[in-house]
């Protein structure tokens, strides 16, 4: 198997190269990525446990699913194949904003995405991929924003950051 390849950017997002994904974590290369968050009816937010053997954050909770774009995808497209393959199921998904970050790991890596958020609609289970995800539930975003506070080591670093821009941009549009 190929080792997946990320899309380097500016920060204008426009594409300037490939790099595996591993070397632009090790060399903190700012790069395209993905957050998606699902909601259901009674404005719950799904989150996902990540799998125990994954190499960095296992066993935190995170948004519904996040990852990177693979050349040639669209922003959508790549939310929509990640929710899939990690999540179990479709929905239709809608861009609300994009944002950089940066964000160093204990173990030495570090995220520093150019990162587009995503929203989309869902009132059943998942049929989880455990290879990607140990868990999943459903909790009330004002919940969620409590957790955080209490319980910051059981979240995964960049879903704290994310998180705090998806709130503020739900409250500012009355999504």
């Amino acid at each position: 198997m190929t080792e997946e390849k990320v899309i380097l950017v500016n920060e204008n997002d426009e594409p300037i190269g490939l790099m595996p994904k591993l070397e632009a974590h090790e060399k903190a290369i700012l790069h395209r990525a993905f957050s998606v968050f699902v909601m259901n009816d009674k404005n719950e937010i799904m989150l996902q446990q990540r799998a125990r053997q994954k190499y960095h954050s296992p066993l935190l909770w995170t948004n519904t699913c996040c990852s990177h774009q693979r050349e040639g995808e669209t922003n959508i497209e790549a939310g929509s194949r990640r929710l899939f393959e990690e999540m179990g199921f479709r929905t239709e998904l809608k861009e609300l904003f994009h944002f950089i970050y940066k964000a160093p790991f204990d173990n030495g890596l570090t995220e520093h995405e150019l990162d587009h958020v995503m929203i989309g609609r869902f009132n059943e289970n998942p049929s989880i991929n455990k290879d990607e995800v140990e868990d999943w539930k459903w909790m009330k975003i004002e919940d969620v924003k409590e957790d955080m506070t209490v319980h910051p080591e059981i979240y995964t670093i960049w879903f704290k950051i994310i998180f705090d821009k998806f709130y503020y941009f739900l409250e500012a549009h009355q999504i």
